[in-house]
């Protein structure tokens, strides 16, 4: 008896596609939602265009379609993440590198629902600042730290949770670069401490935000637009315990750059772990870190699913992975190179863009201009079409 044919695994664009119009029709949405929907949906298919190509030994035919690139969409960022690594192997010093992470109490959620850029934007400020002054304090290093954040807005089951990843090297640059100071084995600042401050430090951009008239108050936030339930609400977020964790540090460059792969061009949920789309309801695998990081599944509405998708999508130009200290954009240059010159390290090996079908044939050992029938020839291109045409018949002229 032949065997079944194996299903096609479900994916992001498949839900998309099928109850995204009805979110969209549904649900006030912000038009960077609206775009992410629409790219995601039509991603890989002839409403963006494509191209065709044929073998030239055989002459078969492909037809591949582009893909919509945006930042949100789980089949796009592979290759943008690798890219990616590429400039940040280049930063790396010979160096401990630690993982630090600022959470953002759940309290915070619905005021970040309606002022993302606002409050996202201070998330950065307050970790680095926090940062900043561990690594300026005399009784810690005493110079310049350096690193990179990465923002993060969902938890496992795509319920908000607002959290920022910080890789810092273990050390500063003297504020006169005369030398490397660097940091104890296996600790660089303590933890309770850092959250104190950061909690400050947040707490007062927040109120500073609220003076200057820049929040925005709407829906169950709505009664913090009075002075004194807004002073409450500040208050009793200064009353809980912020958390900021400090993970194990890296064992070496190469541990964070396979961190960095997994954390910087990371969407709220990846396609595999989507298990399957019944009728309107969508599950999907989790981590459960409160028991043992035990795996298991949720079922959700299509509905629920996409609200909670679209809670992670960010505003237009959003900058969500960004350099502080001595790694910061402007100087950056200079200063690694006189970190590498105190640290006797020799200058990084740079290389151009790397295509993408040889990134791709690295990473999967797939050559995806061999044609896959004949396996002798090479796919060339024939024919490039518009978006919303299908593809001309390629005549054969041989």
């Amino acid at each position: 008896m032949a065997a079944a044919p194996s299903r096609r695994r479900i994916e992001l664009a498949d839900i998309v596609r099928a109850h995204g119009p009805a979110v969209r029709q549904g649900t006030r949405l912000t038009p960077g939602q609206h775009r992410a929907l629409r790219a995601i949906g039509a991603c890989r298919t002839a409403a963006l265009g494509g191209h065709t190509e044929r073998c030239d030994v055989c002459g078969a035919i492909r037809i591949a379609y582009n893909s919509c690139r945006n930042r949100h969409c789980p089949k796009c960022q592979t290759l943008a993440k690798e890219r990616g690594l590429a400039a940040r192997r280049a930063d790396l010093l010979p160096v401990e590198y630690f993982h630090v992470v600022f959470t953002l109490p759940h309290a915070l959620n619905p005021l970040a629902q309606g002022n993302p850029r606002v409050l996202y934007a201070l998330l950065f400020q307050a970790a680095r600042e926090t940062l900043t002054t561990f690594g300026d304090d005399p009784r810690h290093l005493g110079g310049e730290v350096g690193g990179l954040a990465i923002l993060h807005t969902w938890g496992q089951t795509l319920e908000q949770h607002l959290h920022l990843h910080c890789v810092v090297p273990g050390g500063a640059l003297a504020r006169d670069r005369s030398r490397w100071l660097r940091a104890k084995p296996g600790f660089l600042f303590p933890v309770r401490a850092l959250a104190r401050v950061f909690r400050g430090k947040y707490l007062a951009g927040v109120q500073q935000a609220f003076a200057r008239g820049t929040l925005r108050f709407a829906g169950g936030v709505a009664g913090l637009a009075e002075p004194a339930a807004f002073q409450a609400f500040v208050a009793t977020c200064r009353t809980q315990d912020w958390v900021v964790y400090a993970k194990p540090p890296f064992a070496g460059p190469t541990q964070v750059l396979e961190y960095l792969g997994r954390y910087t061009h990371r969407v709220a949920i990846s396609n595999d772990r989507l298990v399957n789309l019944d009728a309107d309801q969508v599950r999907f695998r989790w981590k459960d870190y409160a028991h043992g990081h035990r795996v298991k599944t949720m079922t959700l509405s299509a509905a629920e699913f996409l609200r909670r998708f679209l809670l992670h999508v960010l505003p237009a130009g959003f900058v969500r992975i960004r350099h502080f200290g001595f790694l910061a954009n402007r100087g950056r240059t200079g200063k690694l190179a006189r970190c590498r010159a105190l640290l006797a390290a020799p200058p990084p090996v740079t290389a151009g863009p790397e295509p993408g079908a040889a990134l791709v044939h690295r990473l999967t050992g797939v050559d995806i201009t061999r044609c896959p029938v004949c396996r002798a020839g090479r796919r060339r291109l024939v024919a490039v079409f518009r978006p919303w045409h299908l593809p001309a018949p390629v005549l054969d002229t041989s």
